[in-house]
């Protein structure tokens, strides 16, 4: 048996479709959303992954604004950059590109931005509305949820990987992907049972052979193997390291799931074009909803100003 793809370049392309005709009518309203991002240094991976994003905004007609600072920016500099994002009315969301330069507080710049202008998501107000699970639409609210767990989840539905009832297995405690995953796995309407396991969990072997999803985002090469995975599983590997670099001097990536496992698994997420393509579609994905979620209170509050 060979894994059938759970193809993240198509799915992404789909969801940037549908973005389409949602950011004309944002437009036809004079409500054009627009993207910034803020970069720091020269790591290359960053600005491959910056350039990525402009490119999805140009794609489905959002605005982008792009700010780069040089690597010696300090706190108050890139403090400075932050507040001015968060002041351009042409910017509807807006991310800080981490890593930042060392010595910089990374989660003070975070904790700066305007939580109604967090387009990742992973604003402490925003992760505490989904902690109480209020993040995302409901009750005619809506705020930012954060974009690869969120790509993930889009994914496996489109790809018809059943969540709800299933038990997932997350490897992988971090802030951006691990913690918010089980979140929003364990909401109201997805319904998974999830384990989150991690580096200092006993056994994670024994604790990925029982799940129906394995999700790999440890950042470990080649950390699962196929007689991890339970046949028929699905599998996302989503951890990425740079192992070194290619003859033509191009960085060599690997991801957290042994090729092997195609062999086992019923569906797998490669590494590339996986989630790597849908985190960026859904980050385009909260700057439309961000557009739109502002329209509509900017019509309720004149609705209400009509009737007084």
């Amino acid at each position: 048996m060979t894994a059938a793809a759970l193809d993240g370049l198509a799915t992404a392309a789909q969801i940037k479709s549908e973005l389409r005709a949602r950011v004309a009518a944002l437009r036809e309203r004079g409500a054009a959303p627009g993207l910034g991002t803020l970069l720091v240094g020269d790591d290359p991976a960053s600005h491959s992954y910056v350039a990525g994003k402009h490119r999805d905004c140009a794609e489905v007609g959002v605005t982008s604004v792009r700010v780069d600072l040089p690597a010696s920016a300090g706190f108050d500099e890139i403090a400075d950059a932050v507040r001015a994002l968060n002041e351009d009315p042409a910017v509807t969301g807006f991310i800080v590109q981490l890593p930042l330069p060392d010595g910089v507080d990374e989660n003070a710049i975070l904790e700066l931005i305007d939580p109604a202008k967090d387009a990742d998501g992973l604003h402490p107000i925003n992760l505490g509305r989904l902690v109480l699970g209020v993040a995302g639409e409901q009750e005619g609210s809506w705020s930012p949820l954060p974009c690869t767990p969120a790509g993930i989840i889009e994914l496996c539905e489109r790809g018809g990987v059943e969540l709800a009832g299933r038990t997932v297995a997350v490897i992988g405690r971090g802030v951006t992907v691990g913690r918010p995953l089980g979140l929003l796995l364990t909401r109201r309407g997805v319904d998974a049972t999830v384990v989150l396991t991690h580096s200092r969990t006993p056994d994670i072997a024994a604790a990925v052979r029982e799940a129906d999803v394995v999700v790999a985002a440890a950042g470990s090469p080649h950390l699962v193997k196929p007689e991890w995975i339970k046949p028929g599983a699905a599998v996302l590997d989503v951890g990425v390291t740079r192992v070194g670099t290619t003859p033509s001097g191009a960085a060599k990536l690997a991801g957290d799931v042994d090729p092997a496992v195609a062999e086992v698994a019923g569906r797998l997420s490669p590494n590339p074009g996986g989630v790597g393509p849908m985190t960026r579609a859904m980050l385009v994905s909260n700057v439309v909803s961000m557009a739109e979620a502002a329209l509509t209170a900017v019509s309720a509050a004149d609705s209400s100003g009509a009737v007084a």
